[in-house]
């Protein structure tokens, strides 16, 4: 039963998902265009420099599902608070490792207290708005999250001109005022369900699986295909993941409710959501590399060239939030997985000299289609459910576009790594080769418009799915009936 709130609490809420979002999104563009500086300061090899992104993904991925389930059963708020929390601290400590390997490990904890945080963002949001409002909050919160990716590069570039260290330790101040801001604001509004475990045989089985997936995505181009640890790892991938499945559908309380893709909106809501992901996370990490390294520009200035992609989000966003109140999530999702398709095929055609205005425009046709996709499939995917199952909802949205991020960098760095030498790659990934010619350049590029035209495809793919998804009006009265609850929560 959801408890009635006053009307100044919904913008209390969505302001502390939103600055979570604001820091989320900060911290992920800092630590991309910090990478280069890492591998030469750290010594670190291109596995290990991957994984201090894929670590971090890996652990909010395989933990989100978890948490977003330990939600319903101790309540969002304390998770959220407790997940400020901890990112602060770890990312204090994170800006005193001395070795790669340390700097793994926290961005793993990191990682854990994110999964604390995005589990319940969208939750928290959908609890505290009412229908007709919901898709104007989520466009905020991604208008917000937006100004977190345009700032993230910008202020990468410059704080990674002193050092390093201080991307991390730029968190510390925001995650205190975090923790404080939503410890004073949020709000309990949905009874606890007693008696509810957690599946911990699923959690168990989705990590191996995942993990060896990961391992063989990112180990294939750097040791080859053939190589045992990439065949172990891929074989063990084969095995895990389906047997997570198998797991959850005998699960009486599974980790994820195999049950909720019943609902057409819900199951193809979420499909778009990871096509989506799959085939726009990895631009931003491949442009990066493409900026110090192929054409040569410093930090600071490679991230003031990446804003286009953001800002176009950041325009976009909120005007899809408010007509995904007026207008049908598959129409408004569709079109923007559309626009991404077109942008990213554009893309294609970017060659190491190409005049940056072009590849300007394309980051913004590409921002633009994300913008134009996320808020509505968002307010769908979560107005499909019963109150007292946005937890586990919002962990399995939060889940597959994870899942859509982390195999679109493993991805990119497979097809890149795959076509070129290694001694030249890690040049390239950590910017000692700079400003190359069009020649050198060559096996980098083949390797970009082949990572560029799968994300296309994928993004292709995801217009069928989301176009074919069901009517809203038939979910909600669906949800009425299975809980006698509208898709906010009021009693109807």
């Amino acid at each position: 039963m959801r408890r009635k709130i006053g009307l100044e609490y919904k913008w209390s809420a969505l302001s502390c998902t939103s600055l979570g979002a604001l820091i989320a999104t900060i911290n992920g563009g800092t630590l991309i265009i910090a990478l280069p500086e890492l591998a030469k300061e750290l010594h670190a090899p291109l596995f290990s420099l991957v994984w201090v992104i894929l670590g971090y993904m890996l652990a909010q991925t395989s933990l989100v599902l978890l948490v977003g389930r330990f939600a319903d059963m101790i309540g969002r708020k304390k998770l959220y608070v407790g997940g400020f929390a901890l990112f602060t601290v770890v990312s204090l400590l994170a800006g005193f490792s001395t070795g790669v390997g340390q700097l793994i490990v926290a961005r793993i904890f990191m990682g854990a207290a994110g999964a604390f945080m995005m589990a319940n963002s969208g939750v928290i949001v959908t609890d505290a708005f009412k229908r007709e409002q919901l898709g104007q909050a989520l466009g905020i919160n991604q208008m917000v999250a937006a100004v977190g990716s345009i700032l993230g590069p910008v202020v990468g570039g410059w704080l990674t001109t002193y050092s390093w260290h201080w991307v991390f330790w730029f968190n510390v101040p925001l995650g205190l005022a975090g923790t404080v801001w939503a410890a004073w604001n949020l709000r309990e509004l949905v009874d606890i369900e007693k008696g509810q475990r957690l599946d911990l045989t699923g959690s168990a089985s989705f990590l191996a699986g995942f993990t060896a997936l990961l391992v063989g995505l990112t180990q294939g181009g750097i040791r080859g295909w053939g190589s045992e640890v990439v065949i172990v790892s891929l074989i063990t991938a084969a095995v895990l993941i389906p047997a997570f499945i198998v797991v959850e559908l005998k699960s009486k309380e599974p980790l994820l409710n195999l049950r909720m893709f019943r609902s057409r909106i819900f199951a193809f809501g979420n499909v778009s959501a990871l096509l989506n992901s799959l085939a726009r996370m990895g631009v931003t990490f491949l442009f990066v590399f493409y900026f110090i390294g192929a054409r040569g520009y410093d930090h600071f200035t490679t991230g003031l060239l990446l804003t286009p992609l953001a800002g176009s989000m950041f325009v976009f966003a909120p005007l899809a939030g408010r007509l995904a109140d007026r207008l049908p999530a598959r129409v408004l999702s569709s079109v923007g997985m559309l626009i991404t398709a077109g942008g990213l095929l554009g893309m294609t055609s970017i060659e190491v000299h190409t005049p940056y205005w072009e590849i300007a425009l394309w980051m913004v046709v590409v921002g633009a289609g994300s913008g134009i996709f996320n808020s509505p499939n968002t307010r769908a995917i979560m107005g499909s459910v019963a109150p007292e199952k946005r937890g586990v909802a919002s962990g399995t949205r939060t889940l597959v576009v994870n899942i859509g991020a982390v195999l679109s960098i493993a991805f990119a760095i497979a097809m890149v790594t795959s076509a070129m030498p290694v001694s030249a790659m890690v040049e390239i990934f950590s910017g000692v080769s700079r400003g190359l010619s069009a020649s050198a350049a060559a096996p980098f590029i083949s390797g970009l418009h082949a990572a560029l035209l799968l994300m296309a495809g994928a993004s292709a793919v995801g217009v069928l799915f989301s176009a074919l998804r069901g009517s809203e009006r038939d979910s909600n009265a669906r949800v009425m009936r299975e809980g006698g609850l509208d898709t906010v929560g009021n009693q109807p």
